[in-house]
């Protein structure tokens, strides 16, 4: 659990890890080529993430949180 309500948490299912990573991506078939999504990473997950989203051609990029 977190114990500021700030803190920014990973996007993957179960984990409650504070994000380091920003994963940005789109869905080509609605949204702009120029519109970014954005899931939260930690570490140990951002691979499984940006994996997910490139499989179906949505990944953009991985920027660190804050960036």
């Amino acid at each position: 659990m977190t114990d500021s309500p700030d803190e920014l948490i990973c996007s993957s299912k179960g984990c409650s890890q504070p994000a380091q990573h920003r994963v940005e991506w789109n869905n080509p078939k609605i949204h702009t080529p120029d519109r970014r999504k954005t899931w939260l990473a930690c570490s140990e997950h951002e691979s499984t993430l940006r994996g997910f989203l490139d499989a179906r051609g949505f990944y953009r990029e991985t920027l660190p949180v804050g960036a």
